[in-house]
């Protein structure tokens, strides 16, 4: 849609949720959550915006709309207050078109991957200039420099970045000086038999406790890895594409499904469905969703590609809470994206505190 030793995630840019669905609106045959987290339960390692009355959230939204070649940061009132590229951003016949985007825990660079295009690039947000390339452009390999459909490339606190190289079937580290530092899977080698090997895996979520999470797009599985690489659960999800797995507050599993009609499922550590938010019709029928971020007050903030809008949604009751995007229109003008896919959750005031 994501070995020598190296220095293992230290944050995680995604937010968290707490809240437990009420049995009474689960449907039936699956059951609610706990109604307390296990002791081992990840914890967000920064804070996360938290959201407020009649949907209205506290912070702002970094949006890769990957249709229109940009990334956008918004705020609750759907004002752009920042934007990438502008004028003098890009070398003369260079092209952009991300398809996740996350901000560096130091606040100051945007680290984003263009899968099509076989390339990450990290942005200073202050000049809107390309700082670092890795990989290139428009040419997928496996050797050393060379990256085959990555995606979501997370900016880690030690500078490093980490990427799922999806069709080289690898999660790699990489460190500024473009060398890599630790690989999770092995090159080419396509099956599901973690720690060993993945098969294209398309999420590489970093974990707070120097783990991550793992999503594989061939057999649905989701695998979390300690800080040594070790695997602590390998599971099924019932999803048909599942994309950017997360965890929420209660140490269960959400997980996009990157379909028509698309979905967000949440299940626990084991692979229990706990629910699923899947509309076949209506407004709130999905179209590729590629990542559900749950939040505190068990929201969830999401970008639905192909209905070319991002949304907060509560998925117990299917009412969406905020969009950005008209729904099923795609355009580049005020309130228009066209094929978003990627989000990242902002706290208050950043574009300001730059």
């Amino acid at each position: 849609m994501g070995a020598t030793a190296g220095s293992s995630p230290e944050a995680s840019p995604m937010a968290l949720a707490s809240a437990t669905p009420p049995a009474s609106v689960l449907p039936p045959a699956v059951e609610p959550a706990p109604s307390s987290a296990p002791s081992d339960t990840p914890q967000a390692a920064t804070p996360a915006p938290t959201p407020v009355a009649k949907g209205v959230f506290a912070g702002d939204l970094l949006i890769a709309d990957r249709g229109n070649g940009r990334l956008l940061i918004v705020n609750s009132q759907s004002q752009v207050l920042w934007r990438f590229p502008v004028a003098g951003s890009l070398s003369p016949g260079q092209q952009f078109s991300a398809d996740d985007a996350f901000v560096a825990p130091d606040g100051r660079t945007i680290m984003a991957s263009e899968e099509m295009h076989q390339v990450l690039v990290r942005i200073d947000i202050a000049t809107k200039r390309i700082t670092w390339q890795y990989g290139h452009y428009d040419r997928t390999g496996s050797a050393a420099g060379f990256l085959n459909t990555p995606d979501d490339a997370y900016p880690l606190a030690n500078g490093n970045v980490t990427v799922a190289d999806i069709r080289n079937c690898r999660i790699i580290e990489i460190a500024p000086n473009k060398k890599v530092v630790r690989m999770w899977g092995h090159t080419g080698v396509c099956r599901d038999a973690p720690p060993y090997a993945y098969n294209e895996p398309n999420g590489d979520t970093p974990l707070a406790d120097g783990g991550m999470l793992i999503t594989e797009i061939k057999g649905s599985r989701v695998v979390r890895l300690d800080a040594a690489g070790k695997v602590v659960f390998n599971i099924h999800v019932p999803t048909a594409y599942p994309s950017d797995a997360q965890f929420d507050s209660h140490g269960n599993v959400v997980v996009a499904d990157y379909s028509n009609p698309g979905a967000v499922v949440a299940v626990t550590p084991t692979g229990h469905l706990l629910w699923r938010y899947g509309p076949r019709s209506g407004t709130g029928r999905l179209d590729h969703p590629s990542l559900a971020v749950p939040l505190p007050d068990g929201t969830l903030v999401l970008n639905d590609d192909l209905r070319h809008r991002v949304i907060f949604l509560n998925p117990i009751t299917g009412r969406i809470l905020w969009q950005y995007g008209r729904t099923g229109v795609a355009g580049q003008g005020p309130d228009r994206l066209k094929i978003p896919d990627g989000v990242n959750l902002l706290p208050p005031g950043f574009i300001q505190g730059l």
